[in-house]
């Protein structure tokens, strides 16, 4: 996710009507979707009806899921200011069956909450939504403002994961469901100041309480997990399921360890963790943690020092349980890889780093091989980052030393001329990961990097591109050197990988997965003006702009993708059907609002659901992109979204159409 360079805001303001109809309505009923009944948030309808006249007679055929298709929505636009300042959809999902017939739902948006939400925990007890804790569990409190303190929450929640436990028992809740959301940051305290990476990142647990009978989903308690055991967790931004079950969090730009004792971020980050600034220590930072729900709704943590320490983004895991592919979020960042030694556990394996070895262009598909970074476990990794200084591991200088012996690289757009201390590879390898990855000859050469997922049928793993700029971009002879040269556009794409095993790394020995990237090529690209729209898009408003999350639905053949862009007044989620390469817009954020939160669940108990939060809304200044509408649309968002202070968390659901849990054939 992109740092918000402007203020921040929060949920929306719907009209009565439909916000009546929402609460009545939120869920649907099932679909049968590749033989087994399913339906959604995005097939879920809200509401069902008593009268039953429908229902087939036993042993009546069904006629069984063929396909679906989303039938997109128009942008927002000023004369109805109140949609561009709400999350609003005006899309629609047809669903094909096998008997040639069709059926149309129209969809809606459905929130939990509103960060800053008073909502009960475990035991009833209230809690603020998104709320800050410290290393000890005591909420974070804000003195900044003129009036009473409050604790600090925060605007900007982001990755999402649903888990289903089998065995899952919540007192006073019918059908427990999970959801685990994690909050990346604070944009700002009441004071106004810059808060932004300060304060360390929570994640909660939602149990929900699942209507068996129509899917509607509703908040029924709400658990803060003890991140103490972790040090504390650091700008925690895209997320994934693992196949066991798992949320798979992120560290987002590491702290650089060579200037963390002189930066006001990391410094305010321990202040506000430990309640001073010299505790924390940043080889903490930038690992994965995994979150693990248990049956009565609590949740515990574990974070993996073996990945690499990366700007991680939203991994990927592959169907054999072992292989994860990672997003890198970085300038000068590179597409890595880890294979663990044993499926549904990353405690230890190996990691690479990809290496182009033909030009991968706009028009190009272009082979990598993979370069061995180490082999490493969790625990020899946090035992080194929490006893190595920087300097013990490598000498970092900043102007050239006129040494042959140092080597010079680009690290997040910054010159620097590297050695590594003789004896510390395996420390700068799992440490000092993207420097190392430099060193070693990867292609260090990609911007933003962000969400990463995998179709796995056809054995294609999808990255996103925020931004096609700086380090990627053709006519620089350093970056000639990576082999990947695009030209310029801000508006970002999604790159294809094609997954293959037999897979050789560069010393030869074989990768033990059969779910390496083989090859890339660009898949989807946005457009950048060359003079803004009426409104003020620097993008195309009908094609995607900074992509981010991204997550697959195997049974809709669907990619979703979230924008986080400062080039669309109002940021969408978009559906990519794989097959037919169509793309539709099905949501639109609040505008100066990020598309977050993003996860495509199948079927759990028999419902489909896509998860969608949004972030910061009215993130902006009175000039540049939101210049046209900052006037007319800044006091909505105001009075939506708690002074820009508040976000929702929710899911895409069904509108007024209900859903019937079996067709009838003629």
């Amino acid at each position: 996710m992109t740092k918000p360079s402007f203020p921040v805001s929060a949920l929306p303001a719907v009209q009565a009507t439909r916000r009546r109809l929402l609460k009545m309505f939120a869920g649907a009923p099932m679909l049968p979707l590749g033989g087994a009944f399913v339906s959604a948030s995005v097939l879920s309808a809200c509401s069902s009806s008593d009268d039953d006249s429908d229902s087939p007679a036993p042993g009546t055929p069904v006629a069984n899921f063929v396909s679906a298709s989303f039938i997109g929505m128009a942008a927002p636009s000023l004369s109805d200011a109140a949609a561009m300042a709400t999350t609003t959809v005006g899309s629609k999902l047809q669903v094909n069956f096998d008997d040639g017939s069709n059926q149309t739902y129209s969809l809606a948006y459905a929130p939990f909450f509103t960060t800053g939400d008073i909502v009960k925990d475990l035991q009833g007890n209230d809690v603020i939504a998104g709320g800050y804790y410290d290393i000890n569990n005591a909420p974070i409190m804000d003195k900044s403002g003129t009036g009473a303190a409050r604790q600090l929450f925060s605007d900007a929640p982001d990755g999402t994961s649903m888990i289903h436990l089998p065995d899952a028992k919540v007192d006073g809740v019918a059908n427990p469901v999970f959801v685990v959301v994690q909050f990346e940051y604070v944009t700002k305290d009441l004071g106004g100041n810059d808060t932004y990476g300060k304060l360390p990142s929570p994640i909660a647990v939602l149990t929900l309480d699942q209507d068996p009978d129509t899917g509607k989903l509703t908040l029924a308690r709400y658990h803060n997990v003890d991140m103490s055991q972790a040090h504390g967790l650091w700008i925690t931004c895209g997320a994934s399921l693992s196949p066991w079950n798992t949320h798979l969090s992120s560290e987002e730009y590491e702290p650089d360890a060579f200037t963390a004792k002189s930066n006001d971020m990391f410094l305010g980050y321990s202040n506000y963790l430990y309640g001073d600034s010299t505790t924390a220590k940043p080889y903490h930072y930038g690992h994965l943690p995994e979150i693990t729900v248990n049956p009565d709704g609590s949740g515990t943590v574990k974070k993996h020092y073996c990945l690499g320490r990366i700007s991680h983004e939203l991994i990927q895991v592959m169907p054999d349980e072992r292989t994860a592919l990672m997003g890198d979020d970085y300038t000068n960042g590179g597409l890595f890889m880890f294979v663990a030694d044993n499926a549904r556990d990353l405690s230890s394996g190996t990691l690479y780093v990809a290496h182009y070895d033909q030009v991968l262009t706009e028009k190009s598909t272009a082979r990598m091989n993979w370069i061995k970074l180490g082999h490493a476990n969790s625990a020899e990794i946090e035992a080194m980052a929490n006893s190595l200084e920087p300097t013990d591991i490598m000498d970092v200088q900043y102007t050239d030393p006129g040494d042959p012996t140092y080597t010079l690289m680009y690290c997040d757009g910054k010159a620097n001329w590297i050695k590594v201390v003789p004896g510390m590879e395996k420390a700068a390898a799992f440490l000092e990961t993207h420097r190392y990855a430099n060193l070693v000859g990867a292609s260090m050469a990609f911007t933003k990097m962000e969400g990463t997922t995998v179709n796995a049928k056809d054995k294609i793993a999808y990255s996103a591109l925020a931004n096609i700029q700086a380090s990627m971009v053709s006519g620089d002879a350093f970056n000639a050197a990576h082999n990947v040269l695009f030209p310029t556009t801000v508006a970002g794409g999604v790159l294809a990988h094609a997954l293959k095993g037999s897979v050789l790394d560069t010393d030869g020995n074989a990768i033990n997965s059969e779910w390496v990237p083989g090859d890339t090529h660009l898949e989807l690209s946005g457009e950048d003006l060359d003079t803004p729209d009426a409104l003020g898009n620097t993008a195309n408003a009908d094609k995607i702009a900074s992509p981010d999350n991204l997550k697959f639905s195997e049974k809709l053949r669907t990619l979703f993708i979230g924008e986080d862009s400062g080039n669309h007044v109002n940021n969408f989620l978009w559906a990519y059907n794989v097959d037919t390469k169509e793309l539709t817009r099905i949501l639109s954020t609040p505008a100066g609002a990020e598309s977050t939160g993003l996860h495509a669940v199948d079927e759990v108990n028999g419902w489909t659901y896509i998860m969608s939060n949004f972030q910061h809304p009215g993130d902006w200044k009175k000039t540049g992109l939101h210049s046209v509408v900052w006037e007319t649309l800044d006091p909505l968002i105001n009075a939506n979204y708690k002074d820009k202070y508040g976000a929702a968390v929710g899911y895409v659901t069904g509108e007024l159409t209900s859903i019937n849990l079996v067709k009838k054939t003629a």
